[in-house]
């Protein structure tokens, strides 16, 4: 059975197609703050039996509505609409009861609930742990509360409203309405769902229609305050607005701005690369959408080193984790640390934020936390005579591989044994190379001209041995990472596609490097692969030996864009587009398998993807700077664009896209003389910045 996911700030909800949060259900139905779930069963019934579900969606991400029935063949039915919706901390669900019976009719409406309080990581039966007890709930007149006090002494509380009178079941576990009906009569029923932690008070409690239209207004002005887009082919355009919806569902804050966080279901936490990776690909859309995250990631930045956790003075997190067992210390994600990209990552956001928005200001503001975090990356590359960052398992309960691909089997070698750690990542140099190259570019800029030099002599030293020691003469190609020995791991996989976008590589060898990702071994024809089919660690069905993540291709997307391979990065874009047809909604999913467009009539899905994913959506933006051919660099004045276009786009037109002070709103058209010209119309400029249009 498929199920419906939304949210709304830090609250989500997930259900099945009735709406029903079930039990019984393996996929960990509930309503979920803060990684606790607030309802663990929730279920309507008509008449005490289950009703026929006639129809239900969730394709605005905000609101699921669901339309069920109980019928009497040839005599009518009683219909409900179900429409759920959170805001402002409060789940609100309307029930509109209508009698489609000839005669007047009694209806009894039902609702089930229970709030058993477990922790996410329980749930997902990740981890065990010792727990907290409930408390007796508290009956008042249209209304309940569960409460729970946790093993980390903190009170948890669902409360629960309603607006039409009831009965309440002895256990306090199931509300009945008795409505009567007229023929063609409609009743409403409200209920709201109130998750709370500590002593919070209750939030305000609107009217559904209240809340509804407050939310509609947000989407409304998170559309206007972004980048949006016009194009020949409807599946782009459906695709990049779904992205555009998706992204304002997964922002989120938990005290220093709004960041995204990564995923839904088990993904609604900040992780330090994937909310890094999409603030990343969102620029385009609106380059103040990065603060929130690094200020979040700078004020969880390492202080120390605990083993436990994997923390390292400097360190960026990976994960934050806000439930019972990370604050009683029985899991090690409060914040856990192990994740070796997201220190360089953090640092090339700065970068590309700046380039985007020529705000320096950022840099002073963070400026202990750049500090910190360049500390880190020069004391842990030191641990090697190769000076190469490398990253080795510390917490016993953490992750043995710790870049973006952080299964256990992802570093392997050709003769199919796995890479013992430290573990030096060839993409993680390549993002040093970048952050250090690009911070320089600022201080210089700023007239920081000490910092500026030994940011680039690092870099340039960086550089020069890194061709030596990654390049596999025998395959043409980069390595994945360096073993513990220092050897090379010579599978052939999609990381070194993320160097491109780093300026690492030489010159002569990045077309080689783009060429190789896109021959037949690599690319499937809807992107590609993590590791080639060739590979004897390869399968299709693989999470990261095999599979296609559009995130992926996103960052080998910005590197084909800087080195201006349009033709290649145009066949990624194609091979997404088509991916993106054959999902639901057109939702891009977290990952997908590897078979190749001509084994297949159609994507095969990977069977436990998140969905919705924040880096998988946002690479509907990285795809649309592709196609425009864009680099800003508001420090120099200037923006470059090189527009190109897919074979399924004769036209695109950009409103509003803000880079410096100001917007720019253009329009790329396929000549119809000369099918390979594309022809740039400016619409608009306000950004105050030359534009150097390149062919």
């Amino acid at each position: 059975m498929n199920n419906h996911v939304i949210k709304e700030g830090s609250i989500f909800l997930l259900c099945n197609e009735q709406g029903d949060i079930v039990p019984e259900s393996d996929t960990g139905h509930g309503l979920y703050l803060k990684d606790t779930r607030f309802l663990s069963n929730y279920k309507l019934y008509i008449n005490k039996k289950s009703p026929q579900l006639l129809g239900s969606r969730s394709n605005k991400s905000y609101l699921l509505s669901t339309t069920l029935m109980e019928e009497s063949k040839d005599r009518g039915a009683i219909e409900v609409i179900r429409e759920t919706i959170i805001y402002d901390g409060v789940l609100y669900e309307r029930l509109s009861v209508t009698n489609y019976y000839l005669d007047s009719n009694e209806v009894e409406i039902s609702l089930s609930f229970d709030a058993d309080f477990q922790d996410m990581f329980i749930v997902r039966k990740y981890r065990e742990g010792k727990v907290g007890h409930t408390l007796d709930p508290i009956v008042e007149k249209g209304a309940i509360a569960f409460r729970y006090v946790g093993i980390d002494e903190i009170k948890r509380t669902t409360y629960v409203t309603w607006d039409y009178e009831a009965t309440i079941s002895e256990d306090n576990k199931e509300l009945s309405f008795q409505l009567e009906l007229s023929p063609g009569q409609t009743k409403y029923i409200n209920v709201n769902v109130v998750p709370l932690i500590g002593e919070k008070a209750l939030p305000t409690l609107h009217t559904y229609t209240v809340a509804l239209q407050e939310l509609e207004e947000s989407y409304s002005q998170w559309q206007k305050s972004n980048t949006t887009i016009e194009s020949s082919n409807e599946h782009y355009n459906k695709l990049y607005d779904r992205s555009l919806q998706d992204l304002r569902m997964l922002m989120d804050d938990i005290g220093e701005g709004t960041f995204p966080v990564a995923g839904l279901p088990w993904f609604a936490a900040s992780f330090g690369r994937d909310s890094i990776i999409t603030s990343l690909f969102m620029l385009p859309l609106q380059p103040a959408h990065a603060i929130g995250t690094l200020r979040t990631l700078a004020a969880y930045q390492g202080t120390k080193y605990d083993a436990w956790c994997d923390e390292e003075p400097g360190k960026i997190s990976h994960e934050i984790r806000f439930g019972e067992l990370a604050n009683s210390n029985q899991a090690p994600f409060s914040p856990y640390y192990g994740g070796v990209d997201s220190t360089p990552l953090f640092l090339i956001l700065i970068v590309e934020y700046v380039r985007w928005s020529g705000d320096t200001s950022i840099v002073h503001e963070l400026q202990t936390n750049i500090d910190a975090a360049l500390d880190w990356i020069d004391t842990r590359s030191s641990t090697n005579d190769a000076h190469f960052l490398t990253y080795h398992q510390e917490a016993s309960e953490g992750f043995p591989n710790q870049g973006w691909k952080d299964s256990s089997n992802s570093i392997i070698h050709e003769n199919g044994q796995y890479a013992k750690s430290p573990i030096a990542l060839v993409e993680v140099q390549g993002y040093i190379y970048a952050a250090k190259q690009g911070l320089a570019d600022i201080y210089e800029s700023m007239g920081e001209t000490d910092r500026a030099k030994q940011l680039y002599a690092e870099a340039k030293r960086l550089k020069q041995q890194f061709q030596d020691r990654y390049w596999m003469e025998e395959h043409g190609f980069y390595c994945i990472a360096l073993d513990e020995n220092l050897e090379q791991v010579k599978s052939i996989t999609s990381n070194p596609g993320h160097l491109l976008m780093t300026d690492i590589v030489d010159e002569q060898y990045r077309q080689i490097v783009a060429t190789r990702l896109l021959e037949h071994d690599m690319f499937s024809g809807y992107g590609i692969r993590t590791m080639s089919n060739k590979a004897s660690g390869y399968y299709p069905l693989s999470y990261h030996n095999g599979s296609v993540w559009p995130h992926d291709n996103g960052m080998i997307l910005l590197g084909l864009l800087r080195n201006r391979y349009a033709d290649d990065a145009m066949k990624v874009v194609s091979g997404i587009i088509k991916v993106s047809t054959q999902f639901d909604g057109y939702r891009l999913p977290e990952l997908f398998c590897g078979y190749d467009l001509t084994e297949t009539d159609k994507v095969i899905p990977y069977p436990t993807t998140c969905s919705p994913q924040a880096w998988a959506g946002a690479t509907a933006f990285v795809m649309l700077q592709a196609m425009l051919g864009l680099i800003p660099n508001v420090l120099a004045g200037k923006i470059f664009i090189s527009p190109c276009l897919p074979v399924e786009l004769e036209y695109l037109t950009v409103h509003n896209l803000c880079i410096g002070r100001g917007t720019l709103s253009f329009t790329l058209k396929r000549d119809t003389n000369l099918a390979a010209k594309i022809n740039i119309e400016i619409i608009s400029n306000t950004t105050e910045l030359e534009i150097e249009i390149q062919s």
